[in-house]
């Protein structure tokens, strides 16, 4: 039972890891709004599309977790926005938070000890709760090492 409370514990913290790296509120803090839709020379993502992507893969990964009625994107096209830039002034704010109330839904899946880490998930192909958690976990911190890059491309970073 003691591997299991250190294993949520250890997912938990992962999950807003910054030990090593920056973690997603260090890099979306303080990004300057005019530069949000920036794309820096020979990089493919601006601020936005950057962030928006995290917030889809992480609450579609959250969604295959805990919905039954899942259904996969048809489309990698779908996991980014089609515009650099966000399409109103509030999308941004309401992104970051969307992040951050799916984040706090995994961090509690984690801390469950309902939830059997080690379980298929129902609606997968063989996937595990625990692939999941450490999937979204290193998606996040792979493209937020790459926020970080382009908001010091675009001489937004501190």
């Amino acid at each position: 039972m003691e591997h299991d409370r250190s294993l949520r514990a250890h997912l938990t913290k992962l999950l807003g890891w910054e030990d090593a790296h920056a973690g997603f509120d260090a890099a979306v803090k303080g990004v300057t709004p005019a530069l949000r839709g920036q794309v820096p020379a020979g990089l493919p993502h601006s601020p936005w599309q950057l962030l928006e992507h995290l917030r889809r893969c992480q609450k579609d990964i959250l969604d295959f977790c805990v919905r039954s009625d899942y259904v996969e994107p048809k489309s990698m096209d779908e996991y980014w926005p089609a515009s650099a830039a966000p399409p109103s002034k509030t999308a941004w704010d309401e992104s970051e938070a969307a992040f951050r109330q799916d984040r706090e839904a995994l961090r509690r899946m984690a801390n469950d000890p309902a939830i059997d880490l080690f379980a298929r998930v129902p609606q997968g192909t063989g996937q595990t709760f625990l692939r999941e958690l450490l999937l979204v976990a290193d998606h996040n911190a792979y493209h937020v090492g790459q926020l970080v890059l382009v908001r010091r491309l675009l001489g937004d970073w501190k």
